[in-house]
């Protein structure tokens, strides 16, 4: 199929980020879409290039300049290291996209199309995962069904169907090709992976806990729904199961889709079916870096208007209590209120932290 080298033409130089020195401890990714769009209303086709850090765009390729241009502030942390990175991606970009031109062309004719919309893309991608381990995807595509995909392990090529045999045989016949792909994937995608989560840690290796919330609907058959809500997380990576006496539960277990807010947090949901009268023998267990341990959560039933009015009596009967004995230890009081004030202190400070050339098909 009419793809490009990949993002092969994105990264140069070697990383300046130790394998494992910036990792934390969550798997990471890189990952480039290259799209281009034939459309009979325009003489020329679209283009597209957007790059993601983990689900961050942090790149991407504005055809109309002919620039690449940063999609998140820390990654102008570049220009210190390579102070010609923009410059030379963006010619890159630019010859990837004269070769996609050129590769919808011949696509059409694999296809025996004489016009219409067509869709040409790929992605590139490497990671590193928790326990040290690397991944690299090379996966093409024509008018969004697969073409032709990349085994790194034995250097060949599958094609999903007749026409993209054509792009097999040719690649195949220059096995340099291949060669570049796996380099590629194995050694400059990881390095510059490193590279940009140092350029990103602040964002890509913080931690926020998530949010665990456990809320019940009854439903039509005597049964009910325990819906457990968990959100404001990141990293996305999250374990979530619903527990029955200690035992994880997989039978008439549903959860939603893991997905982003507007802040670069994350959320989904879990819920399980039960009969009624053994809810507090379920628990919702989450684990996520951001926690320093297991969270197991039950339902609790909602605090009444009557019953928080009761609490509120108790809690002002309470404080007139104390203001009593306040009143006749004034400097008892105040002896232990400065201790408490040096201690806090103490503890804020402690808690303180600180992509070559392109292929035609």
């Amino acid at each position: 199929m009419g793809l490009p080298r990949g993002p092969g033409l994105f990264l140069a130089a070697a990383a300046a980020c130790l394998l494992g020195s910036c990792l934390g401890s969550s798997p990471h990714s890189v990952r480039y879409f290259y799209t281009a769009v034939s459309d009979p209303g325009q003489e020329v086709p679209q283009f597209f290039i957007v790059g993601y850090m983990d689900d961050q765009r942090f790149v991407y390729y504005d055809a109309n300049s002919g620039r690449v241009r940063p999609a998140v502030p820390w990654m102008t942390e570049v220009d210190k290291d390579d102070p010609q990175y923009w410059e030379w991606n963006s010619q890159a970009a630019q010859n990837a996209e004269q070769v996609f031109r050129g590769n919808l062309v011949t696509a059409r004719k694999y296809y025996n199309q004489s016009g219409g919309v067509h869709t040409l893309q790929v992605m590139y991608s490497c990671e590193l995962r928790k326990d040290g381990s690397k991944g690299g995807h090379v996966q093409h595509a024509y008018d969004g069904r697969d073409y032709i995909s990349f085994d790194k392990e034995t250097l060949t090529w599958t094609a999903a169907d007749v026409p993209a045999q054509n792009t097999k045989r040719k690649w195949e016949a220059e096995s340099a090709i291949a060669q570049r792909d796996k380099a590629y994937l194995e050694v400059e995608c990881i390095e510059w992976l490193q590279r940009y989560l140092g350029y990103g840690n602040k964002t890509l290796l913080r931690t926020e806990p998530p949010q665990v919330k456990v809320t019940r609907k009854a439903d039509d058959d005597n049964t009910e729904t325990l819906i457990c809500q968990v959100g404001g997380f990141y990293p996305k990576e999250i374990d979530i199961a619903w527990k029955k006496d200690g035992e994880v539960q997989v039978e008439d277990t549903f959860h939603g889709l893991l997905s982003p807010n507007s802040d670069g947090t994350y959320y989904t949901w879990w819920s399980i079916k039960i009969d009624p009268k053994d809810r507090e023998r379920y628990k919702c267990r989450v684990e996520h870096d951001g926690l320093e341990k297991p969270l197991d959560l039950a339902w609790e039933e909602p605090v009444s208007a009557s019953n928080l009015g009761l609490i509120i009596a108790c809690v002002v009967g309470a404080v007139l209590v104390v203001t009593v004995i306040a009143g006749t230890a004034v400097y008892i009081i105040k002896k232990r209120r400065d201790g408490y004030k040096a201690a806090s202190t103490s503890d804020q400070g402690s808690n303180s932290s600180g992509k070559g050339s392109a292929v035609p098909i």
